[in-house]
């Protein structure tokens, strides 16, 4: 399988990227419309794919391991998804093994009809809801924290589908960014809190919901808005309707969405996701500066922020580490050294310009430290005489419980170390975070507002902004108990 990440490592020594959903109303040819916006949300999720569709009468469902390409390309896969209201998912496991039966969307028959759920977050109360479900007779099917969602519907004793859906919603904690289809239409959402972010489109006649802007441009879409936090919006025959079941809320959308999950094409918040990690760049450039010959940065995700760095700091940008978009998974053979061979198929450091040069190198963040030492390395093999690290995040020294695929914290780097011995950890000459403050700044604010944080930062802070029931409850296994199902992808 492709990975965005050329450094991707099998001890998952990176920041896996949550999901992504995407959703069309009224469109001819939806499902195909879906296809093309997953496409754009493929950094998001790498694990599998999935697209469910509604042609007036039935739902029609495929659902895939691997990636969007080579499963929804094919015109007898869309052919069998007919109908003018689709949904799809891109997935990366944060809660649930890698299982054909957790690849959403989600299906099921409930009392009103057929229900499609596709969710982006994480729910963090989804063991304790589950333990209650089942002693009350639900019967799971998947090891996926989304599932609860279905049940919480499904049990629910209001008497309208919508109020239902509103009743589960209030039981569940954490993040979640979540597109439905029934019989009457689609449904839109963000947590009260906006921790995952969701946008709102129209191509003709059609609605769409897209996690990012970026899948909305592929599609040729217009923008219209984001959801607010908390906002639910019903999309069906008799128009669009928005609703705010929680009450106004103060959201604290994911900051990380900014330093790396989210495309740089895209707009988050009004703000280009490009310009603001090229200030990230210029910020860290202010606070961590260091006279070298050129500022590398690890690609990809470290290029715009290698750029702002390399524009503040006068230092020339160059690509110091070339990358191949061709290779997937590196060769599995029995020796070490040939293993290390086909690391260089994915990533090369380009020697010629490294030799006998002091260099900045330039990431996004460092989680257990090994691919950062590997980096370092590289860039010593090739000759560099100075090797310092910045990285355009804060130090991450807390787990993320709302979608994200982290470590805990026991191994983390830097919740281990201070940045003295992760430097030395990683060989590198100098290593140097971003401040929190300087993170909030590059963002337009003046810091982080400790009393009334804007956003959400508890990988860096710990400071997180709901409950962790599960987490402090410690009840969260790998995975659930249910019959073990391998898939190969």
């Amino acid at each position: 399988m492709l990975t965005t990440n050329p450094f991707e490592t099998a001890d998952g020594d990176t920041l896996r990227e949550e999901c992504g959903v995407f959703g069309v109303y009224d469109a001819e040819s939806a499902s195909a419309i879906v296809a093309l916006g997953l496409h754009a949300l493929q950094h998001r999720g790498q694990e599998a794919a999935g697209v469910t569709s509604w042609d007036g009468h039935n739902f029609h469902t495929h659902r895939a391991m691997g990636h969007v390409a080579g499963n929804f390309d094919r015109d007898d896969v869309i052919r069998a998804l007919p109908g003018p209201v689709a949904c799809g998912h891109v997935r990366y496991s944060t809660t649930g093994e890698t299982a054909l039966r957790n690849v959403q969307p989600l299906f099921a028959e409930l009392a009103s009809g057929g229900f499609a759920i596709a969710h982006n977050g994480n729910i963090s109360n989804a063991m304790k809801l589950r333990r209650d479900l089942i002693r009350s007779g639900s019967i799971f099917q998947s090891t996926s924290d989304t599932e609860t969602i279905i049940h919480l519907v499904a049990t629910s004793t209001y008497r309208t589908l919508i109020d239902r859906f509103i009743d589960a919603l209030r039981k569940v904690e954490g993040a979640y960014s979540l597109i439905c289809m029934t019989p009457e239409g689609m449904i839109a959402c963000r947590d009260p809190l906006g921790i995952r972010p969701l946008v709102m489109g129209k191509l003709g006649d059609a609605t769409i919901f897209a996690s990012e802007t970026v899948a909305l441009d592929v599609v040729g879409a217009d923008f219209v808005r984001e959801l607010e936090p908390g906002e639910l919006v019903t999309v069906s025959d008799a128009g669009i309707r928005s609703i705010s079941p929680f009450g106004k809320t103060r959201g604290r959308p994911c900051v990380f969405e900014h330093v790396y999950f989210s495309r740089p094409d895209s707009v988050m918040e009004g703000q280009s996701v490009y310009s603001v990690r090229k200030a990230i760049g210029a910020e860290l450039a202010k606070e961590g500066p260091v006279d070298a010959d050129f500022v590398i940065p690890v690609p990809d995700s470290g290029v715009p922020a290698a750029i702002g760095y390399a524009q503040e700091s006068g230092i020339p940008f160059e690509l110091g580490i070339i990358r191949s978009h061709y290779v997937g998974r590196t060769f599995i053979q029995p020796a070490d050294n040939i293993r290390h061979l086909g690391v260089k198929l994915k990533h090369n450091a380009n020697r010629a310009l490294i030799q006998g040069k002091r260099i900045v190198l330039i990431d996004d963040s460092i989680v257990r430290g090994t691919t950062s030492l590997k980096i370092v390395q590289m860039m010593r093999d090739a000759g560099a005489t100075e090797v310092h690290m910045r990285i355009a995040s804060p130090p991450t020294r807390h787990s993320c419980f709302y979608g994200v695929d982290t470590p805990e914290r026991a191994k983390l780097l830097a919740a281990r170390m201070t940045v003295q011995q992760m430097a030395e950890f990683i060989n590198a000459d100098s290593l140097g975070f971003i401040s929190v403050d300087g993170l909030y700044r590059a963002l337009g604010e003046a810091g982080r507002n400790a009393a009334q944080p804007t956003r959400c930062d508890a990988c860096f802070t710990g400071d997180y902004p709901t409950p962790l029931t599960d987490h402090d409850a410690q009840t969260v296994p790998d995975q659930f108990a249910l019959l073990d199902e391998r898939v190969l992808a």
